[in-house]
């Protein structure tokens, strides 16, 4: 019997960083994800193939239930190991399904590039809970790490406002359609940053960072209540100007596009993957793509 899953990417508009120390964060479920499809199979093996947008294979193996269930391996290959990892947290917490099983045949296949960076790891995590029947929260927080937000995105089809919460994270529904989203886009910088090491730099930075909370959770709530592009541009460059303060590093308008007439801001991990730009002219595409930056995405063509 084939089982198909399916999770949605992320995008973290607000509460980069912050949302590990308890700041509301604002984020936006994509039109782009990964699926997850497991047939069953025989001889006691997992065998796994990945997909990238384009068809191609980046990344195959053969994982025995052996090593799975403890959790080691013998390959030298990182993603063997990360997925043995989360593999063998997930039938920690559910043994059955291996154990009612002869083996399986996995395929795994995103919807968007690979380096992207819209949630490769966390759509993953969501669609193994959804095929081990275990909370995605908690096989996170054992396996990978991290807020939790992105899990929050794969699992829900409107923007929401995630708090990391204790013991348990809150995940609420909000409306956000703002009418200027026709000058809302998400460019690509090209580069792919490491979550895990930026996290790790933004923690040996941070300071009275209560302060901080309070003052980015008052701009996400205003944020998602304005309907005044001058005021959202504010709003977003205030949000820039806090973060850059506290990770000690210059926005990216600032490096990178200091005479565009409109707001840049990051998203995520500062250093890599998407961008968010917002100008009342109508030539930001061009311009992002004059600058050597191809991929410019319409907020409508983006997020659910």
């Amino acid at each position: 019997m084939k089982q198909t899953f399916y999770s949605n990417g992320k995008l973290l508009i607000t509460g980069e960083y912050t949302v590990l120390d308890g700041a509301d964060a604002f984020a936006l479920p994509t039109k782009y994800g990964q699926y997850l499809y497991v047939n069953e199979a025989e001889t006691q093996l997992v065998k796994w193939t990945s997909f990238d947008a384009d068809k191609s294979i980046w990344f195959e193996d053969t994982l025995s239930f052996s090593d799975i269930k403890a959790g080691k391996t013998e390959s030298i290959n990182p993603v063997t190991q990360t997925l043995v990892k989360i593999l063998h947290t997930a039938n920690s917490m559910n043994p059955k399904t291996l154990s009612d099983s002869k083996g399986f045949n996995v395929v795994a296949e995103l919807t968007f590039p690979k380096h992207w960076g819209l949630g490769t790891s966390s759509t993953l995590i969501n669609n193994i809970a959804q095929w081990f029947t275990i909370d995605a929260f908690i096989l996170l927080k054992n396996s990978f790490g991290g807020s939790g937000y992105d899990i929050a995105c794969a699992q829900n089809n409107t923007p929401i406002i995630y708090n990391i919460g204790s013991p348990t994270p809150t995940v609420k529904s909000v409306n956000f359609n703002p009418e200027f989203s026709n000058n809302i886009y998400f460019v690509y910088l090209n580069q792919k940053q490491n979550s895990r090491s930026a996290i790790a730099a933004y923690n040996e930075k941070k300071s009275n960072i209560a302060t901080t909370v309070n003052q980015i959770n008052s701009i996400t709530q205003e944020l998602l209540n304005t309907n005044n592009i001058e005021r959202f541009m504010e709003l977003l460059d205030k949000h820039t100007a806090i973060m850059s303060d506290v990770l000690e590093t210059p926005p990216v308008k600032e490096q990178l596009f200091p005479d565009y007439t409109g707001s840049v801001k990051s998203l995520g991990a500062w250093g890599g993957d998407f961008v968010l730009a917002v100008s009342k002219n109508s030539d930001t595409a061009s311009y992002f793509k004059q600058k050597g930056y191809p991929v410019v995405i319409p907020y409508k063509d983006m997020i659910l």
